[in-house]
């Protein structure tokens, strides 16, 4: 590399093939640290870098590719089985190119990868000096993508029910509203009410998915009482027609103060003590205990456990219940609630795990850091 204008690259060799410093005085990164596939050719199209990520994205072995003219090493086609450096034509395409846009390509045998390509010129429509090429696996994205694809299925799904039934409901009332009397009337319209309801709890899973998944899951932390949130949900199931005996709620004093968010609170509780009570069996066990904070600044924090007595979750399910779409049972639902409560307990810096309960049930156990609101810390 020059210094004032001065070089100081050995005799006989370019100082092109030096590594530049970064800012800070930190050496240039290895090709091989690169978590994606790099492959560079020089101005003749032979091989002068091929990294080891190019050698897992390709099956090709790094050093069996070095020296190889570009094509040969990299033996690309697009999605209509076009040889792509034919089709392309790096070094002898148009002068004003400097770059390929990423796009997916084929390897022998079919296998997809995305291919992004720089040719570097010494000078603008100067001959092309090298091409640089990354390569990256499709396999992520895939998987992105058949979630996604998943999420709209379930989500279809999950709407046509209701709506297909309010629409039929509501037709028939407006069709046929003298015929009946009122108390069909009411049923039907309390029908209605009921699947306008699903539908908007379907609209809020979403919501609330969007923004766990993209960081945009807002917190107003308030002065939450957990006891007094936990016993409104007894009382709602209670009040429903379940027996007052089948719920146990064990508080160990003395508790510490609870900053959280009190809608998203009721919304884990809501989900795990429903799926309890849904998917269980027997006594259902809320305890409220302090506990070490998931935060090392926090001395305390607050652990709630929800537990039930039925044949729990298997072993081999474990790892996968905060995940989309999981389901415990055929009892129905999206299986998009517990990954949402995981969102909701993360985004209070809080840490939620599920286990195997004392009776054999399922357990469900999340803990939330004292906190405070910015403003009175």
């Amino acid at each position: 590399m020059s210094v004032a204008g001065t070089s100081t690259a050995p005799e006989g060799r370019d100082e092109r093939d030096t590594p530049v410093p970064e800012p800070g005085g930190h050496r240039g990164v290895d090709p091989g640290e690169l978590p994606d596939g790099l492959v560079i050719a020089d101005e003749k199209g032979r091989v002068t870098c091929f990294n080891a990520a190019a050698g897992r994205v390709t099956g090709v072995p790094p050093a069996e590719a070095l020296g190889q003219p570009l094509e040969k090493a990299l033996p690309l086609e697009d999605l209509e089985g076009r040889r792509w450096w034919q089709l392309t034509d790096p070094y002898g395409g148009l002068a004003i190119r400097t770059r390929q846009p990423e796009r997916n390509l084929l390897l022998p045998g079919g296998r997809e990868v995305l291919v992004t390509a720089r040719y570097v010129r010494d000078e603008p429509l100067g001959p092309v000096r090298s091409v640089v090429v990354c390569l990256r696996d499709t396999e992520a994205r895939r998987r992105t993508e058949r979630s996604h694809a998943e999420l709209i299925a379930t989500v279809a799904h999950e709407l046509r029910s209701p709506l297909t039934s309010v629409k039929g409901f509501t037709a028939t009332l407006l069709a046929k509203w003298e015929r009946f009397t009122d108390d069909q009337k009411r049923l039907m319209l309390e029908t209605v009410d009921a699947d306008a309801d699903r539908v908007t709890r379907l609209i809020a899973e979403l919501l609330d998915i969007s923004r766990i998944d993209s960081g945009r899951l807002e917190v107003r932390r308030q002065p939450v009482d957990i006891k007094a949130a936990v016993s409104r949900h007894i009382q709602a199931y209670v009040a429903a027609g379940q027996p007052a005996e089948r719920f146990l709620l064990r508080i160990e004093q003395p508790l510490p103060a609870l900053w959280a968010d009190p809608d998203k609170i009721d919304q884990v509780l809501s989900n795990l003590i429903e799926n309890a009570v849904r998917h269980g069996e027997g006594t259902v066990t809320i305890g409220i205990t302090p506990s070490a904070s998931p935060r090392e600044s926090e001395e305390t924090g607050t652990s709630v456990t929800v537990s039930d007595e039925g044949p729990g979750i298997p072993e081999e399910s474990m790892n996968r219940v905060f995940t989309r779409f999981w389901r415990g049972s055929k009892r129905g639902g999206t299986g998009l609630g517990l990954y949402i409560v995981k969102g909701i307990v993360e985004a209070h810096g809080g840490t939620i795990t599920v286990g195997r309960a004392p009776r054999g049930g399922a357990e469900f156990r999340f803990t939330l850091p004292v906190a405070t609101p910015a403003c009175l810390g």
